[in-house]
């Protein structure tokens, strides 16, 4: 433990400012913070108790929030984190903050952020960015969602298709070495996540497109980071294959959408 507190590793927003202290963590506080918090509390309330609990901000622009205990899952991910029953774990996880998050107004003065918010909008907080980094497991299943800084409002099944380009993940297997075990079954691990959800099926039949838009947005998210020099991003892309990947995953997507449409509704 330093001065600072124990850094917390993972993502790469707040990469190297995060930082446990005790049974506390503090990390820099979004510009709409005020507003996430009045939400998590309000989750809490609603009986979803699977997120960090607010405690306050500092003068130096930063927030304290609950440190959850448990296991994250980090690049390159393990594979104790890619079983299917860890799968159909952070589906269920995912329907409990939904509906719970139904019953939370948004504030809709508050200014929440567009960078990975679906297009189409909505009257639903949505996560954004539940990624292997953002979901804390205990005992093999997911326990419990971090980082809501991406929250913005938009429809259930944009967080769905967010999550599935990270978890199943829906990406093809040149792109997905390295950072994933190898042989997963895509088609299959979609279905897993739809069933662990509890998706219906008209959801279901237009989730694929729904991931082929949200891999655009989270591309031009991506795009703007390097255009803004920020060295994270800069080295990722070059390191994962730079907009040739992006090209190949979108091209692979678009050519695999009837057989992902198969296993999800046969």
């Amino acid at each position: 433990m330093t001065a600072e507190g124990e850094a917390l590793v993972g993502g790469m927003v707040n990469t190297g400012a995060v930082f446990r202290r005790g049974a506390l963590v503090e990390r820099p506080a979004p510009r709409h913070a005020r507003a996430l918090h009045a939400y998590l509390l309000e989750l809490r309330e609603r009986g979803f108790d699977a997120a960090p609990a607010p405690v306050g901000l500092t003068a130096d622009g930063r927030e304290r929030l609950t440190f959850l205990p448990g296991d994250v899952a980090l690049p390159p991910f393990p594979d104790w984190a890619m079983t299917e029953a860890a799968l159909a774990s952070v589906g269920s996880l995912l329907r409990r903050l939904h509906e719970a998050g139904r019953a939370v107004a948004v504030d809709t003065r508050a200014d929440w952020p567009r960078d990975l918010a679906d297009p189409e909008g909505g009257t639903m907080l949505c996560h954004n960015d539940v990624c292997p980094e953002n979901v804390v497991f205990r005992d093999g299943r997911a326990a419990a969602l971090i980082d809501f800084d991406m929250a913005a409002p938009g429809r259930p099944l944009w967080d769905i298709a967010m999550t599935a380009r990270y978890w199943v993940p829906m990406l093809d297997p040149e792109s997905a070495a390295g950072l994933y075990p190898s042989g997963l079954d895509v088609p299959a691990r979609l279905r897993v996540l739809a069933d662990g959800y509890g998706l219906p099926a008209d959801e279901r039949a237009e989730l694929p497109g729904v991931i082929e838009q949200a891999t655009e947005v989270c591309r031009t998210f991506v795009s703007r980071r390097v255009a803004d020099n920020d060295p994270v991003y800069l080295q990722a892309l070059a390191d994962r294959g730079g907009w040739e990947r992006w090209d190949r995953v979108q091209t692979w997507l678009a050519d695999h959408r009837e057989t992902f449409m198969a296993a999800l509704l046969d």
